[in-house]
Protein backbone atom coordinates (compact mmCIF):
# COMPACT_ATOMS: atom_id res chain seq x y z
CA UNK A 1 0.00 0.00 0.00
CA UNK A 2 1.33 3.40 -0.99
CA UNK A 3 1.28 6.15 1.61
CA UNK A 4 0.52 9.65 0.47
CA UNK A 5 1.03 12.86 2.41
CA UNK A 6 -0.92 15.92 1.40
CA UNK A 7 -0.48 19.28 3.08
CA UNK A 8 -3.17 21.95 3.07
CA UNK A 9 -2.70 25.64 3.66
CA UNK A 10 -5.58 25.88 6.15
CA UNK A 11 -7.69 23.53 8.25
CA UNK A 12 -10.69 24.64 6.18
CA UNK A 13 -8.95 23.53 2.97
CA UNK A 14 -8.26 20.17 4.61
CA UNK A 15 -11.89 19.86 5.74
CA UNK A 16 -13.17 20.62 2.25
CA UNK A 17 -10.85 18.04 0.71
CA UNK A 18 -11.90 15.47 3.30
CA UNK A 19 -15.58 16.24 2.69
CA UNK A 20 -15.08 15.60 -1.02
CA UNK A 21 -13.35 12.28 -0.31
CA UNK A 22 -16.17 11.23 2.01
CA UNK A 23 -18.74 12.19 -0.60
CA UNK A 24 -16.98 9.92 -3.08
CA UNK A 25 -17.07 6.98 -0.65
CA UNK A 26 -20.75 7.67 0.09
CA UNK A 27 -21.66 7.68 -3.60
CA UNK A 28 -19.84 4.43 -4.30
CA UNK A 29 -21.13 2.61 -1.21
CA UNK A 30 -24.59 4.23 -1.19
CA UNK A 31 -24.61 5.12 2.51
CA UNK A 32 -23.68 8.13 4.60
CA UNK A 33 -20.30 8.29 6.30
CA UNK A 34 -22.04 8.48 9.67
CA UNK A 35 -24.03 5.31 8.97
CA UNK A 36 -20.93 3.56 7.62
CA UNK A 37 -18.82 4.54 10.62
CA UNK A 38 -21.45 3.30 13.05
CA UNK A 39 -21.62 -0.08 11.29
CA UNK A 40 -17.84 -0.27 10.95
CA UNK A 41 -17.28 0.43 14.66
CA UNK A 42 -19.83 -2.25 15.60
CA UNK A 43 -17.88 -4.79 13.52
CA UNK A 44 -20.65 -5.21 10.96
CA UNK A 45 -18.31 -4.47 8.05
CA UNK A 46 -15.11 -6.19 6.97
CA UNK A 47 -11.67 -4.65 7.42
CA UNK A 48 -11.42 -4.15 3.67
CA UNK A 49 -8.81 -1.54 2.67
CA UNK A 50 -11.53 0.73 1.28
CA UNK A 51 -13.41 0.62 4.59
CA UNK A 52 -10.22 1.24 6.59
CA UNK A 53 -9.45 4.30 4.44
CA UNK A 54 -13.04 5.54 4.73
CA UNK A 55 -13.01 5.12 8.52
CA UNK A 56 -9.68 6.96 8.80
CA UNK A 57 -10.94 9.76 6.55
CA UNK A 58 -14.11 10.06 8.62
CA UNK A 59 -12.10 10.24 11.86
CA UNK A 60 -9.93 12.95 10.31
CA UNK A 61 -13.04 14.81 9.14
CA UNK A 62 -14.55 14.70 12.65
CA UNK A 63 -11.30 15.96 14.18
CA UNK A 64 -11.04 18.82 11.67
CA UNK A 65 -14.66 19.81 12.27
CA UNK A 66 -14.11 19.85 16.00
CA UNK A 67 -11.01 22.04 15.63
CA UNK A 68 -12.80 24.49 13.34
CA UNK A 69 -15.94 24.52 15.49
CA UNK A 70 -13.81 25.56 18.47
CA UNK A 71 -12.27 28.41 16.47
CA UNK A 72 -15.64 29.63 15.26
CA UNK A 73 -17.49 29.23 18.54
CA UNK A 74 -16.42 32.55 20.01
CA UNK A 75 -16.45 34.48 16.76
CA UNK A 76 -19.32 36.08 14.88
CA UNK A 77 -18.83 33.65 11.98
CA UNK A 78 -21.53 31.19 10.87
CA UNK A 79 -21.25 27.57 11.95
CA UNK A 80 -18.69 25.29 10.29
CA UNK A 81 -21.32 23.50 8.21
CA UNK A 82 -22.28 26.76 6.51
CA UNK A 83 -18.63 27.75 5.99
CA UNK A 84 -17.83 24.43 4.28
CA UNK A 85 -20.95 24.50 2.13
CA UNK A 86 -20.22 28.03 0.95
CA UNK A 87 -16.58 27.20 0.24
CA UNK A 88 -17.58 24.13 -1.78
CA UNK A 89 -20.47 25.86 -3.50
CA UNK A 90 -22.92 23.17 -2.40
CA UNK A 91 -25.65 22.69 0.17
CA UNK A 92 -27.04 19.79 2.16
CA UNK A 93 -23.85 18.11 3.42
CA UNK A 94 -23.87 16.65 6.91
Amino acid sequence: MRKETIQYTTPLDALIAMTKRLSSFESRQMMSSEEFFDQYNRGQLADDIVFVEWANDYRHYLDLRQQLDKRLKDSDKPDIEQVVQEAMGVTGLA
